[in-house]
C-alpha cells in the first residue's frame, strides 16, 4: 500500500521535531549529561502528589465538566486575577486542558480559517509552526535578535503584518531563549494588535520564573487587550508537574466556548486526578514554587558566567530555565556543534535551529539540572571548546 498517499497533506508537510531527532542520538548512553530536556529536575512537591493520591483513595475517578472542576476554575480565576492582573468569570471564561499544548491546539483550530496568517516570534517553542500548519493556517515567523535579548520589537512585528494576519502568538518568558518583553514593547505590540484586529494567544507558562526582581506583565492586563487575548498557562514548569499534563486557557466567553466545542469532542475533559493535584498546587504551592525559582536563579547566574568565561557569548535571560549561547564564532552550525559536543564529551544540548531558522548559530541549554551535573557539564563544554580552538 502507498501509505504516504494516505496521509493528510497538512500532516505530511510538518517536519519531525528537531528536538526529538537529536535526542534519538542520546538514547542508551548512560554517561550523557543532558541539558536538553525542558522540565524541572524537581519531583512534584509531596503535598501536591498526596492530594492526587487522596483523590484516588476517595474514588474520585469520574469525568468532570468539559470545562473542568468548578472548584479548580474558581481558584484559577483568583490566581490569574492576582498574578496576571486580568479578571475572568470561572463559569464561562476558564477552560482546563491537558497541558498548555492542548490549549494552544484548541485556540489555533478555533480561530484559523484556511489561508489565515499566524504570526509568532522566533526562535520559539517547537509547536507553534506545526500547530499552525495542521490548523490550515500560514505560519509567519518574526526573527528576534540577540542584541535585543530576544525580545519582540513592535517595529519588527509591524513589518510582517498584512491584511491576512489573524493571530499573534506570544511567549514570554520565551522557550528557548529565556527572553522577556518590556512593558513598553508590550504596549507597542498591543497597539498594533488593536490596529490590525488581531487575536493574541499568549503562552505564559514560564511567567512565575522571572529573575532580577522583574515583575511579570501579561499583555492581557493592558488596556483593550483582555477582549482580544487568549491567556494560556499551566502547572508544568512553576509547580514541577510536567507529567500531570494540566493547563488552562482564560479568554472572553465566546472564544472559550469555541475552544470547548473542540475539546468536548476530542478530549472530553482533563484527568480528574490531575485537576485535584492542581487545586492543591494553587492553594498551597507558593512556597515550594518560590524555592525552586530561587534555585533556578542561582543556577542561571552560574551557567551564564561559566559560558562567557569559556568564550561562548551568552546573554543573561530574564526568565524560564534556559540559556541560549552563541556558537557562531567556532565556525560550526548549531547541529554540528551539538553533535560534536555529544560525541566528544557526552553532553547533550539542543541545536538552536530546532526552534526555527533564526535559532541557527545558537545552542539551547536547560539549567533545570542538578548543580553538580551543571558544573561537570560546563567543565566538559570548556574542554570541547578548547579542542575546537586548538584545531
Amino acid at each position: 500500500m502507498d501509505y504516504p498517499a494516505k496521509i493528510s497533506r497538512q500532516v505530511a508537510a510538518v517536519p519531525r521535531s528537531g528536538i526529538r531527532d537529536f535526542f534519538d542520538l542520546v538514547q542508551g548512553r548512560d554517561e550523557v549529561i543532558s541539558l536538553g530536556v525542558g522540565e524541572p529536575d524537581y519531583s512534584t512537591p509531596w503535598h501536591i502528589r498526596e492530594a492526587a493520591i487522596y483523590s484516588l483513595e476517595r474514588g474520585h475517578t469520574s469525568y468532570t465538566s468539559n470545562l473542568g472542576l468548578m472548584s479548580l476554575r474558581r481558584r484559577i480565576a483568583d490566581y490569574v486575577g492576582g498574578f496576571f492582573g486580568a479578571q475572568y468569570d470561572p463559569s464561562c471564561e476558564v477552560l482546563v486542558t491537558v497541558g498548555v499544548s492542548e490549549a494552544l491546539d484548541l485556540a489555533l483550530r478555533a480561530l484559523i480559517n484556511p489561508g489565515d496568517e499566524v504570526v509568532y516570534h522566533e526562535p520559539c517553542y517547537v509547536s507553534y509552526m506545526p500547530g499552525t500548519v495542521m490548523a490550515h493556517g500560514v505560519p509567519v515567523p518574526v526573527a528576534t535578535r540577540k542584541r535585543d535579548d530576544f525580545s519582540l520589537k513592535p517595529e519588527a512585528l509591524a513589518d510582517v503584518l498584512t491584511p491576512s494576519s489573524r493571530v499573534l502568538i506570544l511567549n514570554f518568558p520565551t522557550n528557548p531563549t529565556g527572553g522577556i518583553a518590556s512593558e513598553e514593547d508590550l504596549a507597542g505590540i498591543a497597539k498594533l494588535c488593536v490596529e490590525h484586529d488581531l487575536i493574541v494567544i499568549s503562552d505564559e507558562i514560564y511567567s512565575e520564573l522571572r529573575y532580577d526582581d522583574q515583575a511579570h506583565v501579561s499583555i492581557a492586563s493592558l488596556p483593550g487587550m483582555r477582549e482580544r487575548t487568549i491567556l494560556l498557562h499551566g502547572f508544568s514548569k512553576a509547580f514541577a508537574m510536567t507529567g500531570f499534563r494540566l493547563g488552562y486557557a482564560c479568554a472572553p466567553a465566546p472564544l472559550i466556548d469555541a475552544m470547548m466545542k473542540i475539546h468536548q469532542y476530542s478530549m472530553l475533559c482533563a484527568p480528574v486526578t490531575s485537576q485535584a493535584a492542581a487545586l492543591e498546587a494553587l492553594e498551597n504551592g507558593a512556597a515550594s514554587m518560590e524555592r525552586m525559582r530561587e534555585s533556578y536563579h542561582e543556577r542561571r547566574d552560574f551557567v551564564v558566567r561559566r559560558l562567557n568565561e569559556i568564550g561562548m557569548d551568552c546573554h543573561s535571560p530574564g526568565g524560564a530555565f534556559y540559556v541560549f549561547p552563541d556558537v557562531r564564532s567556532f565556525g560550526l552550525s548549531s547541529g554540528e556543534f551539538a553533535k560534536g559536543l555529544l560525541e566528544a564529551e557526552n553532553v547533550a544540548a539542543v541545536p538552536g535551529d530546532a526552534f526555527g531558522a533564526s535559532g541557527e548559530g545558537f545552542l539551547r541549554c536547560c539549567y533545570a539540572t542538578a548543580f553538580d551535573q551543571l558544573k561537570e557539564a560546563l567543565a566538559r563544554i570548556e574542554r570541547y571548546v578548547e579542542t575546537l580552538e586548538s584545531s
